[in-house]
């Protein structure tokens, strides 16, 4: 794992994205303290459906809400 503070992020930000997008892993730190870490960006195409089951929606999920019962006409 590749750490470099604030500044030399600063300076070298062409090169860490590089190295980011060749796999390696960059952590940008403040103060030794980890802030952000550059990831290499998803490719391909995304696959529709691969999250079915995951998500549920409840019954009433399109009924009127007791909160704007005054603004109904």
């Amino acid at each position: 794992m590749r750490r470099v503070d604030i500044a030399e992020a600063q300076r070298d930000l062409a090169a860490l994205i590089r190295a980011a997008a060749a796999g390696e892993d960059v952590v940008i730190v403040s103060e030794n303290d980890p802030g952000v870490r550059l990831v290499e960006r998803a490719r391909g195409r995304p696959r529709f459906g691969s999250a079915k089951g995951m998500l549920t929606m409840r019954d009433d999920f399109d009924a009127p809400l007791a909160d704007f019962e005054p603004y109904e006409r």
